[in-house]
């Protein structure tokens, strides 16, 4: 979806009106169709673009809680948007996302996937949990995957695929869930103050449900892991970064830095332009896997180069090596590895050229991904693999 300021706040707008709405269409649509819904007969390997992620919009008059409507039309009018939200209501909603979500995939004979909840002062959520096939008992690693905005774990398990990729590796994988009543898209809340610190929010409800996974089954302690998609991608910078003695290494798909915004004004500038000040993060004891399409017009793909950097900072000796690859009758990308003197890896950047805001060789059977980049799951566990 192309982020132009009109879009944003359109959208930002339309989040009061407590709905949860799909806002996509094909990459190569202009702007101004982002708020129709994709024909119904729309080819399934057509890549998914994945919504803004934007916070709720400030409060101000009308009340949104009993006018949210009147509310939402305010706010664009205050802002010059000449935009009859009402009439354009019906087209923003994805009913077909609504009634179709992602089908339960198939399990391998023996493996399951489990939902379970958490809870702690900072609330509950629940989660799905994969147990391989293979498990009988013994120690595995433990992957902890943050789904973006409007998905769930059913459909992030789907279309990332990461369930078939941790079969056959054999880990374990959480997927939290993110409700609608902590955020309208069911966006985790990268961008709340309160969600930014150790022992509060939402990253002590993510580092509480690894640490129950851990409680209940024989994870290998040493090679715990934290991933995520867009607002996920964020949310997993934030919790890995605060729990570096939980988190061994952390996977990040078109995310932004650590603390990259605080509010409303500061969101919708990181994701259009990248983060104003990228601060030093990190104790550089994490290892990190970043992957960005350089063609996202949702999230700037310099958010993606500053993740990196905000992690490196302590590693001035750092050294890189570049090469570069392409998908058959896919994307081309560029792979850059960050290693101390010694080789031990300490980072890998991928530009998937080409890309947009989509989850890089994922299924069509679930959303926001685009089968043609490199399999983003599959890279993400074999680098895990390498630094544990």
């Amino acid at each position: 979806m192309k982020l132009n300021f009109l879009t944003q706040m359109r959208e930002a707008a339309q989040q009061m009106l407590n709905k949860s709405v799909h806002l996509h269409r094909p990459a190569a649509q202009p702007a101004m169709r982002d708020i129709n819904p994709p024909p119904a007969n729309a080819a399934p390997s057509t890549p998914h673009v994945a919504p803004d992620l934007l916070p709720d919009p400030p409060s101000a008059q009308p009340n949104p809680a009993t006018h949210p409507a009147e509310y939402a039309q305010d706010m664009l009018n205050r802002m010059g948007i000449k935009i009859d939200l009402q009439a354009n209501l019906d087209r923003a909603i994805d009913v077909g996302s609504l009634l179709h979500p992602a089908p339960a995939q198939p399990l391998p004979e023996g493996a399951q996937f489990i939902r379970s909840s958490y809870s702690n002062h900072a609330g509950m959520r629940n989660y799905k949990l994969y147990v391989p096939s293979s498990y009988h008992g013994q120690a595995m690693p433990l992957l902890v995957m943050l789904h973006g905005c409007t998905q769930n774990p059913d459909d992030f398990a789907a279309g990332t695929q990461m369930n078939q990729v941790a079969e056959e590796m054999g880990f374990f994988v959480a997927y939290p869930e993110q409700p609608a009543n902590a955020n309208h898209s069911k966006c985790w809340n990268w961008f709340n103050a309160i969600d930014q610190q150790r022992g509060q929010g939402e990253p002590s409800i993510i580092a509480g449900i690894a640490r129950q996974v851990i409680e209940e089954y024989p994870v290998n302690e040493r090679q715990v892991y934290v991933a995520g998609l867009s607002a996920g991608g964020a949310m997993a910078v934030i919790v890995g970064t605060l729990y570096p003695e939980l988190f061994a290494a952390v996977g990040v798909h078109s995310g932004l830095p650590f603390a990259s915004a605080q509010d409303l004004p500061s969101a919708l500038s990181a994701m259009k332009r990248g983060a104003k000040s990228a601060g030093k993060a990190g104790n550089g004891s994490q290892p990190i896997i970043v992957f960005h399409g350089d063609s996202d017009t949702t999230v700037n793909p310099r958010n993606g180069e500053q993740v990196i950097e905000q992690r490196l900072h302590h590693h001035r000796g750092a050294r890189p090596s570049v090469q570069s690859g392409a998908v058959p009758n896919g994307y081309r990308y560029t792979q850059t590895t960050h290693t101390k003197p010694d080789g031990t890896p300490l980072g890998e950047h991928w530009v998937v050229h080409g890309a947009g805001h989509a989850w890089s060789g994922g299924s069509a059977s679930g959303s926001y991904t685009d089968a043609k980049g490199p399999d983003a799951s599959r890279e993400m566990l074999r680098f895990f693999s390498t630094v544990a």
